[in-house]
């Protein structure tokens, strides 16, 4: 287990000083190359908070502390967790995998079951049961078509978002007696995926950060993370590990109980999300018990450097 190296990380979430170009920071919508399909990427300010949860917290989990304050900087979120529509223009893109010999495989690998098992494909439902690692290439496929730089939150920074300014349980409060309003969970969900954007966003404008799907993050997992975190620092680092287990998953998803969609919830994924893939060896791509698991984009501002961005997709990917 490492942290990213400092000059990589830097530059992954340098901020901008400059006033006069605070004006670019504005919600934006994203074409996806090659289709008439668009995502919208939210705005979210810099500022501090506490990181992890309080010791009052009910149903907390020792992995959720010491509660720190930590600072922030700008970045963009996805408005919505990324649809499957849009991830399947990725899935068919021919060129992008031909143009790309060099990396090997650069897209998915044809899926060997229904992933969406009856839940929903078109139509603006989430892409779910996919790997880190797959959420990963579709924003480096992203960045090659488009030139801007996507990628996954920091845990730091999707609980950031999450909490959009709260320090609750949930965003919206301590108990969960209003979670129906705002997401999808064991509770209300049929069993099933829905989706986005059919439930209340948070404060931040964001929609489904609890529920519906769980979300991946840059982060490996380790059970007391936050130690190593000081108290005040800025943007604290995204923990690296080349190992494909345990990376963090956060949010929850639609078969979870209402305390795994706390706003300081973490879950370590695991090989047994993987378990009954008949292929050997079995998929980097797809996860067979995972149906609950998807991802959105972050963006940072302004954006890093192309060797910074390259340094990044090469500790990750290797490629």
């Amino acid at each position: 287990m490492k942290f990213f190296g400092t000059l990589v990380f830097a530059g992954l979430v340098m901020n901008m000083s400059a006033q006069g170009q605070q004006a670019d920071f504005k919600p934006y919508e994203q074409t996806v190359p090659g289709s008439s399909l668009k995502f919208k990427m939210v705005p979210i300010p810099a500022g501090k908070f506490r990181l992890g949860s309080s010791d009052k917290e009910k149903n907390r989990q020792p992995d959720e502390s010491p509660a720190r304050e930590h600072e922030i900087s700008t970045f963009w979120m996805a408005e919505f967790e990324t649809s499957r529509d849009a991830f399947d223009v990725f899935f068919k893109d021919d060129a992008f995998s031909q143009n790309n010999t060099a990396d090997a495989i650069t897209r998915p690998s044809p899926q060997y079951i229904d992933f969406s098992k009856g839940m929903g494909k078109e139509g603006g439902f989430p892409v779910n049961s996919l790997s880190q690692y797959s959420a990963l290439m579709y924003c480096r496929w992203l960045y090659e078509k488009t030139g801007v730089f996507y990628r996954l939150p920091s845990e730091a920074e999707w609980e950031y978002a999450c909490r959009a300014g709260s320090s609750s349980a949930y965003f919206f409060g301590d108990q969960p007696d209003k979670l129906g309003d705002y997401a999808w969970f064991d509770g209300n969900s049929g069993n099933k995926f829905h989706k986005s954007g059919e439930k209340k966003p948070n404060p931040w404008g964001l929609y489904d950060m609890l529920g519906n799907v769980s979300e991946w993050t840059l982060d490996a997992y380790t059970d007391n993370a936050y130690e190593g975190y000081a108290e005040g620092s800025k943007d604290p680092l995204a923990a690296y590990s080349a190992s494909r287990y345990p990376k963090v998953v956060r949010g929850g998803g639609y078969d979870d109980q209402p305390v795994k969609l706390r706003s300081a919830a973490r879950v370590k994924s695991d090989p047994t999300w993987n378990r009954r893939d008949p292929q050997i060896p079995k998929s980097r791509w797809w996860l067979t018990e995972a149906s609950s698991v998807g991802f959105r984009v972050v963006r940072p501002f302004p954006q890093p450097s192309a060797e910074t961005i390259q340094a990044f997709f090469q500790q990750y990917l290797g490629k």
